[in-house]
């Protein structure tokens, strides 16, 4: 039998946790972060200064301007709300 991607002798496929963590930052990642961060700016401000550029494409811009949301604009998270509504004469009738 076949079970979580392995095959009969028990080699190769997905073993649990294996690999590289979720998120982590390759090698090469890491050096074009740090070279950026070495010149004075970071991705992000770059990405930042095509979307304020005059002189680049509305498409380039509004590409940056995707790419850069999720970090200068947070998603909103759902909250529940538990609220009673009443009517301006229950108000008034809790008030005596």
């Amino acid at each position: 039998m076949i079970e979580n991607n392995q095959t009969n002798s028990k080699r190769g496929g997905a073993r649990k946790n294996a690999g590289r963590k979720a998120g982590a930052a390759t090698v090469k990642t890491r050096e074009i972060a740090n070279k950026a961060m070495d010149e004075g700016i970071s991705p992000l401000e770059y990405i930042l200064s095509v979307m304020r550029s005059v002189e680049a494409e509305p498409r380039e811009r509004l590409a940056a301007a995707n790419m850069a949301a999720p970090y200068v604009h947070p998603r909103l998270s759902s909250v529940e709300m538990n609220a009673s509504v009443t009517n301006h004469e229950a108000a008034l009738d809790a008030l005596k």
